[in-house]
């Protein structure tokens, strides 16, 4: 019955993969394409949706609505895409224009009315069909730099509009595009199964690097019982020296593939499922990004296949040479082959190491407990089991007790609720607690609502954590005050704690707006875009409130 299921899969991937060949979608730009990223590039957390496409190093550039359609969706936010449109096509897709500097005047008009009607800056719209029509190579925005954008570009994604899954939109662009050259590697790793295997007399995984252009590895790898094995690999365009993510992946050893990859479409449930493909660990120590060739038990990405049956562990139970070669391509067909030598060799495998307290098994759900803490974490959360190290700093003194879920940051799927109890009170006020994630001396918000006489927050990894306060209320700086008769007003605001949650302005009493950048630290308003009179005097009242109510209201007289 599984094969049936997954047999039935691959049919109907392959049927909207073939659909998806007589799609047409035009240009963004009237200038030729470069692009600083591609699709599913590999992502701390998540897989790259979309193309960046360069805009010349500047900002302004007038993007061109690729197909024919209505906007379905407008997003303003100081981070992730920042300014961002949706058109809805005919043809059963979506495209989605991220990190704009601005809307066509006739968007723009409607975001201000809503963001004045709502009394956001961030605003989430979805305008009725007939409200923005365009047609192919229409001007619906100006390129930028907003959200989340380490420099002027355009993510373009597209999506299914049925699924809301994103696909690869290179396929539709590479007649525009040039590329000869071909995905290279820098190493690889690999894992001996605890308790089944060994490597080089060790059960730790290994690092090898590749020396003399990808021919050899740096140290002869002698291995015994089962093992795994990760590459490390990127892709390269010619006339750019960005770093792209790999299309495909393939392992073969002894001639059988025991793995592939194909990064052509991403559903958005299985996006956050990357951290069961790369090795998780070793990213956060080094950011050096490790892709498996082996499947998670947990493992709910389409995208990898193992059809042999140890979904790509590797067993070496013969004293001979295992040849292993890895087949990289990229969306224009250059290839690349790089083929090491494993050496069977007989030797002794390790016991396997508990170092752990608690065992969190992937296929059910688990709930950790300790006194004052319960992690609630439902199945599906974990991609393989975890023996975790749990760990309780009891300090009678402390507002709180501190707790290592494990001695190591571990993903989960999805946020998980986890519940703190406070066992003093040195304030009055319970709005001024809140569960903060612990990194040596720094404190990061996680949550601060109370259930059941609990602190709860809801949390992402298996990390360190306790209990806060925040009585301090957040810093509002005003710049620039000269200037502040030409109409622009600027303030740079902060908060040390528990981080910021609002903010509000308004000038003789009704609510102005004031855009926010991508790391919340300042706030610009230009008063010409305002009903603000110009001659005289005007009172401005500027309300900032961090995530536990505390709250800096600054009031300031001022001609304009």
């Amino acid at each position: 019955m599984k094969k049936l299921f997954f047999l039935c899969l691959l049919c109907a991937v392959t049927l909207v993969r073939a659909q998806e060949q007589t799609l047409h979608f035009g240009l963004p730009f009237d200038f030729p394409m470069l692009l600083s990223a591609n699709f599913g590039e590999l992502r701390p957390n998540h897989f790259h949706g979309g193309l960046d496409i360069k805009t010349q190093g500047v900002t302004g550039k007038p993007v061109h609505v690729v197909a024919d359609g209505y906007v379905s969706r407008i997003s303003v936010s100081p981070t992730g895409y920042g300014n961002a449109l949706y058109v809805t096509h005919p043809n059963g897709y979506t495209s989605v224009y991220g990190h704009l500097e601005s809307f066509a005047p006739e968007i723009a008009r409607y975001v201000r009315e809503e963001q004045y009607r709502q009394e956001s800056f961030a605003v989430n719209l979805t305008p009725d069909s007939t409200l923005f029509r365009y047609r192919e190579g229409d001007v619906i925005a100006l390129s930028g730099n907003t959200g989340s954008s380490g420099g002027p570009h355009l993510h373009l994604e597209l999506r299914r509009t049925d699924t809301n899954e994103m696909i690869d939109p290179l396929p539709f662009y590479k007649e525009h595009l040039k590329d000869a050259r071909r995905p290279l590697s820098r190493g690889v790793m690999l894992y001996p199964r605890q308790g089944e295997g060994v490597v080089n007399g060790s059960a730790a995984k290994q690092q090898f690097q590749w020396t003399q252009g990808g021919n050899s590895l740096n140290r002869r790898i002698e291995a015994w019982g089962k093992i795994g094995v990760a590459i490390r690999a990127n892709d390269y365009m010619t006339g750019t020296s960005n770093i792209y993510g790999v299309r495909s992946i393939r392992l073969l050893v002894d001639s059988v593939e025991v793995f592939s990859s194909l990064t052509d479409r991403v559903a958005f449930d299985e996006n956050r499922a990357i951290n069961g493909w790369i090795d998780y660990d070793t990213y956060l120590r080094t950011r050096a990004l490790y892709a498996k060739s082996y499947l998670l038990p947990g493992s709910r990405l389409r995208l990898v296949q193992s059809e042999v049956p140890g979904r790509g562990w590797v067993t070496i139970d013969e004293e001979r040479d295992y040849r292993f070669v890895y087949l990289l391509e990229d969306g224009f067909g250059n290839r690349s082959e790089y083929a090491f030598t494993v050496h069977g060799t007989r030797q002794e495998i390790p016991v396997a190491q508990h170092t752990g307290n608690q065992l969190l098994r992937w296929d059910r759900a688990n709930i950790l407990t300790r006194p004052g803490m319960e992690l609630t974490i439902p199945k599906g959360m974990l991609y393989e089991d975890v023996d975790a190290d749990v760990q309780m700093t009891a300090d009678s003194a402390a507002i709180a007790f501190t707790y290592q879920l494990h001695d190591r940051s571990v993903p989960l799927h999805d946020y998980c609720p986890l519940r703190i109890g406070v066992r003093h009170f040195p304030v009055a006020d319970s709005t001024k607690y809140y569960i903060a994630e612990c990194s040596g001396k720094s404190r990061w918000y996680v949550g601060s609502k109370w259930v059941d006489g609990w602190l709860e927050g809801k949390v992402r990894s298996l990390g360190t954590y306790t209990v806060a306060i925040d009585t301090v209320a957040p810093r509002v700086t005003p710049l620039n005050q000269n200037r502040w008769v030409s109409g622009r007003i600027t303030f740079r605001i902060g908060d040390d704690a528990s981080g910021l949650g609002s903010y509000r302005a308004t000038v003789d009493g009704k609510f102005v707006l004031f855009e926010c950048n991508r790391s919340y630290s300042r706030l610009t308003c230009n008063l010409r875009e305002t009903d603000v009179e110009r001659g005289g005097l005007h009172t401005l009242e500027m309300t900032v409130t961090d995530r536990c109510g505390n709250t800096t209201v600054f009031r300031e007289r001022f001609r304009y």
